[in-house]
């Protein structure tokens, strides 16, 4: 369960107020009793009340505030349901350090065979998308069943410079907005108050997203902002961080990765995926920094309710892939139970009163 305004779980306050209230007029009346009344044999000759006659009343009436106050909250029960429409967005880094041979043939090579492995294992009502990122992220095919499409849109990957990965993580959000009108496009700007209502804690939609990248992200939109987005719309990001340890001091890419160039920088020149701020070497002309944000790439799948993968070769590469969760994609559908909250409040306030007008008759 859930609470869509959980603010109102303030005037819960409300009910030690009304509490100490009751036990300050209540030792009042005692004080006042004992004033007036002297008369021993009157007092032995009224009638005993019992301690539960004399709290139940109260007690019932304040679970009845609690219940309503719960009310106003707005509770959401997220129920799961089987879904035959999915959509999977492989986002792919494709910056220059993925031309490492450190993993052959090279960390593309062995990622471009698991991603292929991957979509031909997938059942026919499951749609698959393809993200490609380094300086900027670009959406390569949109969502299909098609398997050709797919291999063709794998097959024509190229590389680039840089790593921008909460670039590629809006791309992929804005690709599943497309097909899934329940999730709402990304926000550039989040200081315009576009963003929209975050989901329920725990309500996802039935769209997931996989992420490979072998470095850290040094450009573009920081990467837990655009993990937020994700989160704010129940899209699940699956990260892979994938290289070894020591990867390779050069970076030569085929020339079938070359392409026409569309993710090289300025002028053709491809420059490492080093730390932020740009201190890492360009390719070709010396080492480039291998390191992967595990951190940061754990972060982002626990914000956003999926898992962080590591992949140090091709064969653990492909066994991630066949063992992304994919059966326990679901649809979540958010069901608001305030009426239930409602109904044993008034249940209790009126029993409450009954029972107070059962032991306490008035005069």
């Amino acid at each position: 369960m859930d609470l869509l305004w959980p603010g109102f779980l303030v005037l819960m306050g409300l009910i030690p107020l009304l509490i100490a209230a009751y036990v300050w007029v209540w030792r009042r009346r005692r004080r006042f009793a004992v004033r007036y009344s002297s008369l021993s044999l009157v007092r032995e000759a009224l009638p005993h009340q019992s301690r539960l006659k004399r709290f139940l009343p109260l007690a019932l009436f304040l679970a009845a505030i609690a219940s309503l106050i719960v009310a106003l909250t707005r509770p959401v029960s997220i129920v799961s349901v089987p879904t035959d429409q999915t959509t999977v967005v492989l986002v792919i880094d494709v910056s220059r350090s993925m031309c490492s041979s450190d993993i052959q043939p090279t960390r593309l090579g062995a990622a471009e065979e698991a991603a292929l492995s991957f979509i031909k294992g997938q059942k026919s009502s499951t749609q698959i998308a393809i993200v490609a990122f380094s300086t900027f992220a670009a959406l390569v095919q949109p969502p299909t069943r098609n398997e050709a499409t797919l291999e063709a849109a794998v097959d024509s990957l190229t590389i680039g410079s840089r790593t921008a990965i909460g670039s590629a993580i809006l791309k992929a959000l804005d690709a599943i907005s497309e097909v899934d009108k329940n999730v709402a496009p990304s926000v550039n700007d989040l200081s315009s108050g576009a963003e929209p209502t975050p989901v329920p804690k725990g309500a996802y939609a039935p769209d997931i997203i996989v992420l490979l990248t072998d470095g850290v992200s040094n450009t573009g939109p920081a990467p837990l902002e655009a993990a937020q987005q994700a989160a704010d719309r129940g899209v699940r990001v699956y990260t892979i961080g994938f290289g070894t340890a020591n990867g390779t001091e050069f970076a030569h890419c085929d020339q079938q990765y070359l392409g026409n160039g569309s993710f090289l920088g300025g002028g053709g020149r491809a420059y490492g995926n080093g730390s932020r701020g740009g201190g890492g070497r360009g390719f070709g002309f010396g080492g480039f920094d291998r390191g992967i944000d595990e951190a940061t790439l754990k972060q982002i799948a626990d914000m956003t309710g999926g898992q962080y993968y590591s992949a140090q070769s091709a064969n653990q590469l492909q066994n991630v892939f066949h063992s992304l969760p994919m059966y326990l994609i679901t649809k979540h559908e958010t069901t608001e139970i305030s009426f239930m909250f409602v109904a044993a409040g008034a249940l209790l306030a009126g029993l409450a009163l009954i029972l107070s007008m059962m032991w306490h008759p008035l005069p």
